[in-house]
């Protein structure tokens, strides 16, 4: 049987918060943001292994001890000045247990509020599939296209539009060729789809926010919040 394995990328700087410190690192309900990420992926029983990618300069991950996420998290300094380089990095580091038809997923660091419902359902219905696919939600809102002054040029149609999210789940072997084939991609479907593939979407909804401005914090923080109200006492 097919082994999952994750890969969290967390080089960047988050540079589009504007935070004194990347994102990634910043509190959350008591935690690290990313904390909350690793550790939903570490409680998953599907998953054997999850690889966080940090930058070789990373001198904030030794601040806070992380043996409480337990034996399956590796952490490895090999992030690249790319999302996809990054992610390409730790598919090498993880070549030492995956094999070519295991299943990696990739996740983004900025997303704490991912479920074991989630992860259940993209691994569950993804099982059989021969490429791969990604969490995403069907665009809800009605889309405008702005002009050179942020004046609306035309309204954009949404029907088959869904809105991309992680994790983003494929064969170990078929996501290391087409990330090498293809390193310009910003997710790891855009690389499947340059090699010729159709990535499934496996739906999801809007509470696996990325977390990308500081008013998303409070969102976070509120939909973690609910969800340790709804475990009985």
């Amino acid at each position: 049987m097919p082994r999952h394995y994750a890969i969290v990328p967390a080089a960047g700087s988050g540079s589009r918060f504007g935070a004194e410190m990347p994102k990634q690192y910043l509190p959350l309900a008591g935690r690290p943001l990313i904390h909350h990420t690793l550790a939903a992926l570490c409680q998953c029983p599907l998953i054997e292994r999850v690889w966080v990618v940090l930058s070789p300069g990373d001198s904030y991950w030794p601040r806070w001890d992380w043996t409480v996420l337990g034996p399956k998290l590796e952490t490895v300094y090999c992030g690249g000045a790319t999302r996809a380089e990054s992610v390409s990095n730790g598919l090498v580091a993880a070549q030492t247990a995956a094999a070519d038809d295991d299943w990696a997923l990739v996740h983004d660091a900025a997303r704490p509020c991912i479920s074991q419902a989630m992860l259940r359902s993209l691994c569950n219905e993804l099982a059989d599939d021969p490429v791969g696919g990604l969490l995403a939600a069907p665009v809800a809102d009605t889309l405008k296209r702005a002009d050179a002054g942020q004046r609306v040029l035309a309204t954009e149609p949404r029907d088959g539009l869904w809105q991309a999210q992680t994790p983003q789940m494929f064969r170990y072997g078929l996501l290391r060729r087409a990330l090498s084939a293809c390193p310009q991609v910003t997710d790891e479907a855009g690389a499947v789809e340059a090699a010729g593939y159709q990535p499934r979407l496996v739906r999801a909804d809007a509470s696996n926010l990325k977390v990308t401005f500081p008013a998303d914090l409070a969102l976070a923080e509120a939909i973690l919040k609910s969800r340790r109200e709804e475990i009985p006492v």
